[in-house]
């Protein structure tokens, strides 16, 4: 019996399922995206070196492009252009006014240019061939040095790289009556900044929906769906900023700003504006906490999602910069809606 190749498979299958996006015909053939785009190399899609960190400093000499990180159930598009590109030994750092990125560049396995149905882009993926970052081109966008740079960074061999599927690291979380309460109580009580919740779950071992669940009075409390949608319908009513985060195990990225356009298809809950789109799906969300961290400006409150396994979805706050407290408009909306 003739073997048929993945790319006779995927040829066949987008034939078939012409509106299929390639995670989902990735999902339904049981391989990675990453093994996908490199049936297709040589042809439209070029691999690259995996100097990662020198690519994405080229980034802002592209322009205005279109910025995309999603993880199984959230997918974060922003329109705008790459600003203020940094690297320290733990993280990346994209500071713009429009693309807020923090990049986890220890995560970033393979790279690729990608021109699909004239849509040019440079997507990059982990070690199990699964997307991390997608920056695409816009009509902005300059595509004399998007080009200029995929000649620079493209590998010498054009081969399939051997994507071996890793096993997830196994979680471990102590047992509530392990967990030292009083004291995590006052660590989190005594919190100086929101970015030391991290560090509070590693030393008592902790996962984030358990910290919830365990946190001191006050502090955090479960909602849901209908909720969540009001403070968003809110939000856009009053046009009050907010912060969207959705993020992987290699990119956060961070939409600042107004919330518009909300529309809801079956199981997804849209934001469709001209600069930031965000496409939630609603049916994999298993819990919605409002969460308090105190800070040295007062109360930080979000809402956070949760799928079934504990993975956080997505998280959305008030705006708010380092030094100035939380927006009391945002705070009020939590009130009337919670």
């Amino acid at each position: 019996m003739e073997t048929i190749s993945l790319k006779e498979q995927y040829l066949a299958f987008k034939a078939q399922n012409p509106k299929k996006r390639i995670r989902d015909i990735a999902t339904a053939l049981q391989v990675s995206e990453a093994e996908l785009l490199m049936t297709s190399l040589g042809e439209n899609t070029v691999i690259l070196n995996d100097t990662f960190e020198d690519i994405l400093k080229e980034i802002p000499s592209l322009g205005y492009v279109m910025a995309l990180t999603r993880n199984e159930y959230c997918v974060h598009e922003r329109k705008g252009i790459y600003t203020k590109v940094s690297f320290t030994p733990h993280a990346g750092l994209v500071l713009g006014a429009d693309i807020d990125l923090r990049l986890f560049m220890n995560q970033w396995k393979l790279g690729f240019a990608v021109e699909d149905n004239g849509h040019k882009s440079l997507q990059f993926f982990d070690c199990n061939g699964v997307a991390i970052h997608k920056i695409y081109l816009t009509e902005k966008s300059n595509i004399e040095n998007y080009n200029g740079l995929v000649n620079r960074f493209r590998k010498t061999e054009q081969k399939t790289v051997m994507v071996l599927p890793a096993e997830a690291p196994a979680k471990f979380e102590k047992s509530d009556d392990e967990i030292d309460l009083p004291a995590f109580h006052q660590a989190w009580e005594t919190m100086q900044d929101t970015h030391e919740f991290f560090g509070l779950l590693k030393r008592f071992g902790l996962s984030r929906t358990q910290a919830l669940r365990l946190a001191p009075k006050g502090f955090a409390k479960q909602t849901d769906i209908n909720s969540f949608k009001k403070v968003m319908q809110s939000c856009s009513a009053q046009q009050i900023p907010v912060m969207v985060f959705v993020g992987n195990n290699g990119c956060i990225q961070i939409h600042t700003g107004t919330v518009t356009r909300l529309v809801e298809m079956e199981i997804w809950f849209n934001v469709l504006d001209p600069e930031f789109n965000l496409h939630l799906r609603q049916d994999a969300i298993a819990t919605i906490w409002h969460v308090a961290k105190p800070s040295a400006d007062g109360d930080i409150n979000s809402l956070e999602l949760y799928d079934k396994n504990g993975e956080m979805i997505m998280q959305l706050f008030g705006k708010r910069k380092p030094g100035l407290p939380e927006l009391n408009e945002w705070r009020k909306i939590l009130a009337e809606n919670l």
